[in-house]
């Protein structure tokens, strides 16, 4: 990211439910302030991703921007500062891990809502973030692994982060069978 200035990092992303709007949003974002185009992408039913980074300032009036120009294609959206850092590897794919304790899932209606999730539920306990981002039918999920605690605590701040009527379905599993290393990093 470009540097962030005094208030620190911050990223933001818009869903929209139309391509072309979608595109048309990402243009007027990265025109209306001095942001990174961190994310930009097609995702089924149609649907488009924008996430930029930068100062906190900057990402906002991006932001603004883009839901403006997009409006009523709007899903969703988030706006985080100062982003935990094992988030941005979690977004772009499965982060490898070599056990699994307890395994956290959040399962969300949008990507944007499980994103946000994620960061907030990294965040509130020691966990590792294995993933947060789109699944197939353009849904969001995040999953998480540590002790049986943390991963209960992770998951309700995530879940508290959701909107109201985007969270899908939230799963904790105490013992992860060792088989599950394998499906959920690879």
């Amino acid at each position: 990211m470009k540097d962030a200035g005094a208030f620190g990092p911050a990223i933001a992303m818009l869903e929209t439910s139309s391509i072309a709007r979608g595109i048309e949003a990402t243009d007027a974002m990265m025109k209306r302030a001095s942001v990174d185009l961190l994310l930009t992408t097609i995702v089924p039913r149609g649907k488009y991703l924008v996430m930029v980074g930068g100062a906190v300032a900057d990402v906002e009036a991006a932001v603004r921007a883009g839901r403006e120009v997009a409006g009523a294609t709007v899903l969703d959206e988030f706006f985080i500062q100062n982003v935990h850092p094992q988030l941005p590897p979690a977004i772009k794919g499965r982060v490898k891990v070599d056990t699994l304790e307890a395994v956290g899932i959040i399962e969300t209606k949008e990507v944007a809502s499980a994103i946000y999730a994620g960061d907030a539920a990294v965040k509130a306990a020691n966990v590792t973030l294995i993933e947060a981002r789109n699944q197939p039918g353009a849904k969001g999920m995040v999953v998480l692994t540590g002790d049986v605690g943390a991963v209960r605590s992770a998951v309700a701040a995530g879940v508290a982060a959701v909107r109201q009527g985007m969270l899908i379905a939230e799963v904790v599993i105490p013992f992860a069978h060792p088989a599950l290393v394998k499906a959920l990093t690879s």
